[in-house]
This record gives structure tokens, C-alpha cells and sequence, in this order.
């Protein structure tokens, strides 16, 4: 896999920490495995990937920064409002949640946090959605 360091609990900044507030301690520590526990499982995962990889950017605004990582930590987190584990109607909740986070953020969310999420995608797949530049 090509993007296995985005995968780790490092924040693809160099290993500097997410922050020290306790929703940016939450997505630091279980994003990724939420992401691959949930694959094919929920429609909004590529949403969910590319806010991850704006709310690490350093060029991301803090304010925009904590909004993203609040609903990342949300989407994290396994009790809230509708279990996960509740067929059909388990993820309604963390999409809600992600979609108003997001279209609150939109256009700070750049091709390139949603080429890398397409990516990411792929990789975890194994299937090929695109070939995008890989960032350096």
C-alpha cells in the first residue's frame, strides 16, 4: 500500500501532535481503524477520509480545524446518539453530524484532501477509483 503512513495515529505533519483538546485525541487514536472496521459499510467514508486529511493540513484554519475534528471525533467515538451496530440506521447519526460539518467547511476541503481520500480508498479496496499525482 502506498498511503500506509497516512494510516498510522501519526498526523502526517512530520509527528507533530493533532492538538491537545480531546477531540483531536480521539481521531489521532482511532480514526483509522474506524475507517477500515467500517469499510463498505458506510456510504460517506470518503467524506469522512478527505475531512480527515483537511482537518491535518497546517495550511487548514484552526476554527475549521476544530469543527472537522469535533465531527471526526463523533463519527469516531462508538456510543452516541444511535449505536453503530443498528442495521441501517447505526451511521445516520455520524453522517448527519459530518454532512453539516462539511458543508459548513466545504471549500476549505481541497481537491487534493479529496484526492488523497480517493487514494486511501483504493488502497484499502484494492480497487483502482483513479490515479491522482501522488503529494509529496
Amino acid at each position: 500500500m502506498t498511503h500506509m503512513h497516512d494510516m498510522s495515529n501519526s498526523d502526517d505533519r512530520g509527528g507533530h501532535d493533532l492538538g491537545s483538546d480531546d477531540d483531536a485525541q480521539i481521531v489521532q487514536s482511532g480514526f483509522w481503524n474506524k475507517v477500515r472496521r467500517t469499510l463498505g459499510r458506510v456510504p460517506f467514508l470518503d467524506e469522512a477520509i478527505a475531512a480527515y486529511f483537511c482537518a491535518i493540513d497546517p495550511r487548514t484554519p484552526r476554527h475549521v480545524q476544530v469543527m472537522l475534528l469535533g465531527a471526526l471525533a463523533y463519527f469516531v467515538v462508538p456510543t452516541d446518539m444511535i449505536p453503530d451496530f443498528i442495521a441501517g440506521l447505526g451511521f445516520t447519526d455520524d453522517a448527519t453530524v459530518l454532512a453539516a460539518v462539511i458543508g459548513t467547511v466545504r471549500r476549505h476541503i481541497t481537491s487534493d484532501h479529496r484526492e488523497r481520500a480517493s487514494s486511501v480508498l483504493s488502497d484499502l479496496t484494492g480497487t483502482t477509483l483513479h490515479t491522482p499525482d501522488e503529494p509529496s
